[in-house]
């Protein structure tokens, strides 16, 4: 009896996953691949400053034409003119800037543990809970400043990041200028 019903049941599970990989493949939708070579090109941080649920619904606006290259603040001039050059459009640079990169700190002596912060966090970089002291995770902070905008104590500040051995590097230099 026992003997039968796992035959039957691994019967069933091989049938439905064979039938499920049929459908797959001949249910597949294609999408477009100007929107996949967008996303690869945008961060992937999903901080929505853009305006968008995340890179994904912000590279379909940008394949559509219902966006302008200047949309991701994290990018900076560089993602702009790549993007620019992409899609075939000029690009008006006079509004981006080129922001060190920034993470966002908690001063510890006045975070009074409301968990503002936290809940709006959209990388979930921000740990902690009510009545308790937050932290921020430094390689999940994308510095999108929307706790630095809802902490009622200004104890959350968007700080540059510290240089350290393995975060220096060399400044590009500047293209223009003489020497």
């Amino acid at each position: 009896m026992l003997l039968s019903a796992i035959i039957s049941l691994t019967m069933l599970g091989t049938v439905f996953g064979l039938l499920l990989g049929v459908a797959a493949r001949y249910l597949k939708v294609e999408g477009n691949p100007l929107v996949a070579e967008l996303e690869q090109m945008l961060p992937g941080s999903q901080c929505g400053q853009c305006g968008f649920p995340g890179c994904t619904g912000a590279a379909q606006a940008l394949a559509d034409g219902s966006a302008p290259v200047t949309l991701c603040p994290p990018g900076g001039r560089a993602l702009v003119q790549a993007l620019a050059a992409k899609l075939g459009v000029e690009a008006d640079l006079s509004g981006v800037a080129d922001k060190l990169p920034m993470i966002a700190e908690v001063k510890e002596e006045i975070c009074i543990g409301c968990t503002r912060c936290f809940k709006v966090c959209p990388t979930d970089a921000i740990m902690g809970a009510a009545q308790q002291i937050h932290v921020v995770f430094r390689e999940a902070c994308t510095a999108c400043g929307k706790c630095e905008e809802v902490c009622p104590t200004e104890s959350v500040k968007l700080q540059p990041i510290p240089v350290t051995l393995q975060s220096w590097h060399w400044n590009k230099p500047q293209t223009g200028s003489a020497a």
